[in-house]
């Protein structure tokens, strides 16, 4: 089916929370973060999002506007995404049974990663918090190289305060800074190296 593309640059926002929004968006190239406004005025990061994934996502089938459920913004140097009217997805999607099934695992699989990683989030302390992040970030960014594994993706302090749920990026700096001085991590170019997965994994092992 012909479906039209929107393309944006990095730190662009595509959807703004709380903002009535008609499409959803398909993820087709690129990282995007997801993430909502605390009262206190501060940003909570949610996920990041690599192609292929499905943006905008609400059940509400036969509204033409709804909410947008988060912030969306690009982390990636461009991003390309389907923009599809809310609507007409819903009728793709009723009209086929394999991509109902596949709609159905996606909310489940979404949910179920979002409340493990709260899960980690909330058990740990700060350093707790901060190496369970840097261990998630393996799988979908990590790249193999001959000291450890490269995050290959830049990630600022102020965006991993944000997934942790720490309030200044001062407190990530002074764990960062501790992880490096013992050997865990690497960090050249914005990006980090992990040096000693294992520490990191007990983290998120338990």
């Amino acid at each position: 089916k012909d479906i039209p593309t929107v393309h944006k640059l990095r730190h662009a926002y595509l959807t703004y929370y709380g903002l009535d929004q008609q499409n959803t968006y398909v993820l087709k190239e690129g990282v995007v973060k997801t993430s909502i406004i605390l009262r206190d005025g501060r940003e909570f990061n949610i996920s990041y999002l690599k192609a292929p994934d499905i943006i905008s996502l609400l059940r509400d089938e036969v509204s033409q506007y709804t909410s947008a459920p988060f912030n969306v913004r690009i982390e990636s140097e461009t991003a390309v995404f389907y923009k599809i009217p809310r609507v007409t997805f819903w009728e793709y999607v009723n009209e086929d049974k394999k991509l109902q099934d596949y709609i159905n695992a996606y909310y489940r699989e979404q949910l179920s990663q979002a409340i493990y990683r709260q899960q980690l989030m909330t058990m740990n302390g700060k350093t707790g918090a901060v190496c369970a992040f840097l261990y998630l970030q393996i799988e979908p960014f990590g790249k193999k190289m001959k000291d450890g594994i490269l995050i290959d993706f830049q990630i600022t302090n102020d965006d991993i305060a944000g997934f942790c749920g720490i309030s200044t990026r001062n407190s990530v700096n002074r764990i960062l800074r501790g992880l490096r001085e013992n050997g865990i991590i690497f960090i050249a170019d914005q990006k980090i190296l992990i040096k000693d997965k294992e520490y990191l994994e007990q983290y998120v092992k338990g």
